[in-house]
Formats: structure tokens, sequence, C-alpha cells
């Protein structure tokens, strides 16, 4: 749900150990709101959207009833209806292949698809292993037709396929104590974090083994993360927490109230944008500040780009 690095986002985007202190937040800087220009576009759907990336051809969303939606020059177009199998499952995550041509989705009942961008065919990887659980996240690197994908299950378990998906069955492993991993992402082909809901970070080097990096004493649930590097890391989280790992130590930010469902932050960590409910968004620019946005809805995903789009609730779609 969030940067894999600098060379990816120009190919798809087109755009160049311990808490401080004992969770000595830094202050939120800047005002307490600013404009910003996010403006909200018309979605055919009332589904809530879970997740929002760019790929080659433009920007996709995913959302409930397994609904895929595609930005196109007419607005946003409804590209699939039902989930990979047709039944409907909801749709939590998705991300894209390095070239950006194929787009992977996860979400209920154990549903993962794979979606050809060029030609609009659906690949079902559902129920690896037989499983049926929520999938909530997912992280494929590679190109289309070869990659590596990593699934984030509600049960605590990880999946993995080196092969695309096309092996059975997929490998799998249980990282934490089984609490549900809710966010996945990887900024190298098997290197990567994911965060769970017993507040803990875990990082990969080869994509099956994984080893806690934190974190002690956060007291809130994580959401999103963002894997820029081994010594580079967002978590975003409840309360409005978000955390900042440099290799050394974890930075806590206190951002305000809203629980912030996902983050993405550039390479060079000189901007950044996570969101939240109430239709909060906080933008990264010498510190966090709050931006207006013209609705109420609780916002699920974000995505930079030419175009920054965050999604949410009832179908909401914010572009800037």
């Amino acid at each position: 749900m969030s940067d894999r690095s600098a060379t990816r986002r120009n190919v798809l985007r087109g755009i160049g150990a311990s808490l401080t202190a004992a969770i000595g937040t830094t202050a939120l800087s800047g005002s307490a709101m600013a404009g910003s220009g996010w403006e909200s576009v018309s979605a055919p759907t009332g589904n809530t959207l879970h997740d929002v990336e760019y790929a080659d051809a433009g920007a996709y969303a995913v959302g409930g009833g397994g609904i895929v939606l595609e930005r196109t020059t007419e607005g946003w177009e409804k590209v699939l209806d039902g989930g990979p199998t047709g039944n409907g499952n909801n749709i939590y995550g998705a991300d894209v292949t390095d070239d950006g041509q194929a787009l992977w989705f996860v979400g209920s009942s154990g549903a993962i698809g794979e979606y050809d961008i060029s030609t609009g065919v659906v690949t079902d990887h559902s129920a690896p292993n037989d499983a049926t659980n929520n999938f909530n996240d997912i992280s494929v690197t590679g190109a289309a037709g070869e990659a590596n994908v990593y699934v984030a299950g509600d049960s605590g378990k990880l999946y993995y396929s080196f092969e695309n998906g096309a092996t059975q069955p997929w490998d799998y492993v249980t990282p934490g104590s089984g609490s549900a991993i809710n966010a996945v992402d990887f900024f190298g082909v098997r290197s990567g974090h994911i965060v769970d809901g017993n507040k803990s970070v875990f990082r990969t080097q080869d994509g099956s083994t994984w080893n806690k990096t934190g974190l002690a004493d956060a007291n809130v649930n994580f959401y999103g993360v963002d894997s820029d590097g081994f010594d580079d890391v967002w978590v975003s989280g409840g309360g409005g927490m978000v955390f900042h790992w440099n290799g050394v130590e974890w930075t806590p930010t206190d951002t305000g109230d809203a629980g912030l469902r996902d983050i993405e932050v550039t390479d060079a960590d000189g901007a950044g944008l996570t969101v939240g409910g109430g239709g909060a968004v906080y933008e990264l620019a010498d510190g966090w500040t709050q931006r207006q946005t013209p609705t109420g809805a609780n916002l699920q995903a974000v995505v930079r780009g030419a175009t920054d789009i965050a999604v949410g609730a009832g179908g909401a779609i914010l572009e800037r």
C-alpha cells in the first residue's frame, strides 16, 4: 500500500530499536489545518474503497463487493465487479508489479486476484493452501508473470510465492504471535516489512525469514507501513500516531486523534502523506501538517503520483 523505490515510482507514477525517550513524541508541526487543493471526485460505487495504486496505464482503486476501478480521461470507471472469483468478496489490499503491467489484489475469504492491465484478463489465485481467512494486504515485486507475491493474512500468516502464484501449495510463515498482519510493503525483491495487530514490526531480507524490529511501548494499533529500506521505515497507527525508524531508533509523532490507515513517504523522507478517520490527511513537509479535505469519510488508503489520490468509505475519492 506504499512506496517501493524511486525507480519504481518514476516508472509507474511519472514523478521523479526503542522509542525515543519512552514515547517522547514529536509535536505536530505547522498550523492545525492548512489548505491543500484536495477535491472530491465522483466514483461509480458507494462501496468502501480500501486501496489505491498506480500502474503503468494509470491509477486503480479496489474495494467492497470485489470492485476494481480505473481512473480514465473520462473519470473513474468500473473494470471488475465481484472480485477474482465472482462471489463479491471484499478487496482490502492491492499492489502493482514493478513493470506496471499487472495489478494484484487480495480480500475476504482468501480472495487473491491478478489483473492483466493490457488485456483485462483476471487470474484467480484464491485460497492458497485452502486458506479462506481474510487477506488484508499484498506486496508484489518483479515483473508481471514472474512476480514474487506476499500476502498478509488475518490469521497472522504471511503467504508467499516466488513463482507468480503459479504453484500450489504456497509457502507461509507466522512471523509473530498469530495476530493479524495488517500491512506489508517491500522495498526490494525479497526485502521488506510487515506490521501486525500485536503492535509489532518485522523485517525480512529473503522473503521468508522474519525478525522483529519494534515497537516497544507503542500503545496503539498499527495499520500502515512504508518500507523504503532497512534503515527507513514509516508506520501509521491509531491515535494519530506516526513512527519512523532510521536504523538506530524509532521516532514517534502525534498528529492528533484520527486513526491513520495508510502512509506513503518518499525515499529521501522529504515529502509524504498519511490518511485516516474523518477525512484526515496529513502531509510531510518540514513536519506533519494537517490539510483541509472536502469529506468527513474515513479514508483508507493514499497513493502519491502526478495526481495524489486518497480513497475511503462510501466510495470517497479525493484527488490533488
